[in-house]
């Protein structure tokens, strides 16, 4: 897939999955979970222990599901993480530099922005999703009053989106959300597994209601 077709697909699904975890070891499980509960976009986070492993292994065992590398604070973490295989990376901050290294190598970047000024910037940078963040701490208001004058903006509400308030973002005008430890814990037992599944149909059924 091109850049375009990557950026197309997380636009039309709404949802990426951020997986944020302690002990590398549960990560499959936690992934095969997700996937279940239809989730096709998954972002692993660089501070994530053998997050790099983590990618490969995801392109490997589940060729139809976009992973990418998340907290891609810098140069330095987009060149190893599209070494590694990511398809798209996301960013906490609004770094330019990012951007330019990823669309080098034809990797689309969600881009982390708050003010009106970081998002400017981000777009201005060719930013293929701004990623509002953290959205939840901001707030709806917030949200609201910067997308007035940037309504043609495709904002992903990520940071303490909940399921309880998916429907309240979606309805203020977000393009799509990022969805982490709501989401996202280790797997215990069968019952943990079949937690993430059930809760994934759920977001998923929000989303696209």
């Amino acid at each position: 897939m091109n850049r375009k077709e990557i950026v197309n697909s997380i636009k039309a699904e709404k949802l990426v999955v951020i997986i944020r975890l302690k002990q590398q070891e549960h990560i499959p499980e936690v992934v095969k979970a997700l996937v279940t509960g239809g989730v096709k976009v998954l972002e692993i986070t660089s501070n994530t222990p053998g997050y790099l492993e983590e990618i490969k292994r995801v392109r490997d065992t589940y060729p139809n599901i976009l992973v990418g590398a998340g907290t891609v604070i810098n140069k330095t973490l987009a060149t190893e993480a599209i070494n590694a295989g990511a398809q798209f990376l996301v960013t906490p901050n609004t770094n330019i530099d990012v951007i330019s290294v990823a669309h080098e190598n034809e990797v689309p970047v969600l881009m982390g922005a708050v003010t009106p000024t970081e998002i400017c910037n981000a777009v201005e940078g060719k930013a293929d999703v701004v990623k509002l963040f953290p959205s939840a701490a901001m707030g709806i208001d917030y949200f609201k009053a910067v997308k007035g004058p940037l309504d043609t903006v495709p904002f992903f509400a990520v940071g303490g989106i909940a399921v309880e308030n998916l429907q309240e973002w979606k309805d203020a005008g977000t393009a799509g959300f990022g969805l982490g430890g709501n989401l996202v814990k280790p797997i215990q037992s069968r019952q943990d597994f079949d937690g993430i599944v059930a809760l994934a149909e759920r977001v998923l059924k929000i989303i696209h209601s």
